[in-house]
C-alpha cells in the first residue's frame, strides 16, 4: 500500500455530556467554535470529526451498567475525534494545552457540559476492507455514516491483544460483504499536567486499546452480527477483556438534528 507525505500519528479523543436543557447550546457552541477554536485552527491537527449517540445507540452500549469509560451508559453523547501529524504530537499538544487555557481566560468555554472521556491516543495500527479504499488519514473527511468505538484490556501484553485484532477480530468483521471499511487500533498517551482543570486527568494503562471501526451503514444494522458478541469472543481468546463498546453516528454540521433525542 502506497505511503503519502501525510501520516496520522495521534489523535485526541474527547467524549462529552451537556447538561439537560443545554444541549441545543452546547451543541453549537461547540460546532461554531470549539470545534475549529480549541483544535482545527492548531498546527499539525490536519483533520477532525463529530458524532453523537442518541438514546437507542446507546442501549446498544456494552456494559449496560458504570464501566471504565462512562460512569453511565446513558452519558457521553457526543464524540469529538481529531487527527495529529505524525512526529508532531508533542508540539500540537503544547500549543492545544496553552489555547485551551487562552479559550478559558477569555470567556471562550462552555461551562455546563461534563468530560466523559477525553483522552490523547498514539495509532498502533490500521486496516483497510479494500486494498483501494478510504486510508485512516481520510476516515474523518470521508463521512463514514456509522462509527464502532471498542475498549479493551489486555490480559498480559498488549502485543498479544493487536494480534489478536489484527489476525483474527477484523478479518472476521471483514469478511463477506461486510460493513467494516477501515478500522484502527490506538493506545493512550497521558495529558500534560497543565491541561485545564475541567478536563479529567485519566489513566493512560499501559494494557488498554481502543479501537476505531469505521462502518459503510448504519451500526445499529451491523450491531447484532458484528459486535454483539465482541466480549465474548475476546474473553474466549484470552487475550483480553472488553472495557466498553458503543456506536456513534455523525452529527449533521449547521443544525442542531439528534439535540432532542439524546435521552
Amino acid at each position: 500500500m502506497k505511503k503519502y507525505g501525510i501520516e496520522l500519528g495521534s489523535m485526541l479523543f474527547t467524549m462529552v455530556e451537556p447538561h439537560r436543557g443545554h444541549e441545543v447550546e452546547y451543541n453549537r457552541w461547540y460546532e461554531r467554535d470549539h470545534f475549529y477554536a480549541g483544535c482545527m485552527i492548531g498546527e499539525w491537527n490536519f483533520a477532525g470529526r463529530r458524532f453523537v449517540a442518541t438514546r437507542p445507540y446507546k442501549e446498544l452500549r456494552d456494559p449496560q451498567e458504570p464501566s471504565a469509560i462512562t460512569p453511565d451508559p446513558m452519558v457521553g453523547s457526543f464524540l469529538a475525534i481529531y487527527w495529529i501529524l505524525a512526529g508532531k504530537h508533542d508540539e500540537w499538544n503544547a500549543w492545544a494545552v496553552d489555547q485551551v487555557n487562552w479559550l478559558h481566560a477569555n470567556n471562550r468555554m462552555f461551562a455546563e457540559r461534563d468530560h466523559i472521556h477525553t483522552l490523547l491516543y498514539d495509532l498502533a495500527f490500521s486496516e483497510q476492507r479494500d486494498e483501494d479504499g478510504v486510508s485512516i488519514e481520510l476516515a474523518l473527511d470521508h463521512a463514514f455514516p456509522g462509527l464502532v468505538v471498542t475498549v479493551a484490556e489486555a490480559n498480559g501484553s498488549r502485543d498479544d491483544l493487536v494480534r489478536w485484532y489484527r489476525e483474527t477480530a477484523i478479518p472476521e468483521a471483514m469478511a463477506g460483504g461486510s460493513p467494516v471499511a477501515l478500522v484502527a487500533g490506538f493506545t493512550p498517551l497521558p495529558l500534560l499536567a497543565d491541561a485545564p482543570g475541567d478536563v479529567p486527568q485519566l489513566a493512560a494503562p499501559d494494557d488498554r486499546l481502543l479501537v476505531l471501526w469505521f462502518l459503510d451503514g448504519n451500526p445499529a444494522a451491523s450491531w447484532p452480527a458484528t459486535f454483539a458478541g465482541h466480549r465474548a469472543a475476546l474473553a474466549k481468546s484470552g487475550a483480553g477483556e472488553l472495557v466498553w463498546a458503543g456506536p456513534f453516528i455523525p452529527t449533521v454540521v449547521g443544525t442542531d438534528t439528534y439535540t432532542d433525542q439524546l435521552w
